[in-house]
């Protein structure tokens, strides 16, 4: 097969892995209502299985195996009764943060790398290893369902430096579990909240009302916790990484979301030292030059450079690749 169709193909896997990649933010992010739905866990599982099949027909096989991971977690899901609380809904999500950066480095103009690839998935272990210890330890019935439980969130792990893949973490002790006030629970619910509302604004296109409706969002976020200066600090960093109209959505959805769901957790749990924005997102606060993700594949590129090119931008844009 010729270069050309590759391409083709691999821009119709990246497509529908993208389709599938919001099926997965929305259900998890509203997983204690999801789970009590057998049809709304089935979606979950498949979308994870269709990311897992494709991905092992054009030898991705970092995506393949984080994708089988959660899959493997949504089984248990689908064949279990467990109740959903905060910590099974943050774990979930690391475990989605992870199959969104190998689609991401995929998408990139370099492609995903092998050895790029290792480091994501090694960095990942521990937090699935502990995703499918405590789906076990719920589904043992060894955790107390009269109390609202929130795990104290995970420090960010940097990716390993060796150039050959890491071996595995040993498998992380169980991270304390905290019983939430009704004041906690309330502050929770709001943060909560308000993402759901934010991540349905990146799914839409982007545009300046979509981008003030954001940035509103922030600000919102911002009050829950006035006198808070970290959490001042994050939301103020993703107000104006929103609000930059050269940001596609899918660049900025990843990491503003990440980095609001752990802030808020942070916040929930008084630990109020520990909130601070990612490099990524200071990256994307800070930058006075805009940077757009471009798939590899060409017809893929256009479209992308369109949502975010003006005509005139485009004919020059035309001209300097027509003299490259």
């Amino acid at each position: 097969m010729d270069s050309a169709n590759n391409q083709k193909i691999l821009g119709y896997f990246i497509e529908e892995a993208r389709e599938h990649l919001e099926t997965l933010a929305q259900g998890l992010m509203d997983l204690p209502k999801v789970i009590g739905d057998p049809e709304e866990i089935n979606e979950l599982f498949r979308a994870a299985h269709s990311v897992k099949g494709g991905s092992a027909m054009l030898g991705y096989n970092s995506i393949q195996r984080t994708a089988h991971r959660l899959e493997d977690c949504f089984k248990l899901l689908k064949e279990h009764d467990i109740a959903a609380d905060t910590r099974l809904e943050s774990l979930f999500l690391k475990g989605y943060d992870t199959l969104h950066t190998l689609i991401d480095r995929l998408e990139g103009p370099f492609g995903l790398q092998d050895e790029e690839a290792n480091q994501i998935t090694s960095a990942a272990e521990p937090d699935f290893a502990e995703l499918e210890n405590y789906l076990h330890h719920l589904i043992d019935g060894d955790s107390s369902e009269t109390a609202t439980l929130v795990q104290a969130p995970a420090p960010r792990f940097a990716p390993p430096t060796a150039k050959t893949e890491a071996a595995p973490s040993p498998t992380p002790a169980a991270a304390p579990v905290h019983s939430l006030t009704p004041q906690q629970t309330e502050l929770s619910r709001q943060c909560q909240t308000l993402l759901k509302e934010m991540l349905a604004l990146f799914q839409q296109t982007a545009n300046g009302k979509s981008r003030k409706e954001l940035q509103r969002r922030c600000v919102r976020l911002a009050k829950l916790a006035p006198q808070v200066k970290p959490w001042q600090r994050l939301t103020k960093a993703c107000h104006q990484a929103v609000g930059n109209p050269k940001f596609a959505y899918k660049t900025l959805a990843p990491v503003v979301i990440q980095d609001l769901k752990q802030g808020s957790d942070r916040l929930v749990l008084d630990q109020t030292q520990d909130i601070t924005p990612s490099d990524g997102l200071k990256k994307l606060a800070q930058a006075k030059t805009a940077q757009v993700l471009i798939p590899v594949d060409p017809k893929a590129a256009a479209k992308a450079l369109r949502q975010v090119f003006d005509k005139q931008q485009l004919s020059q844009l035309a001209k300097l690749l027509a003299k490259a």
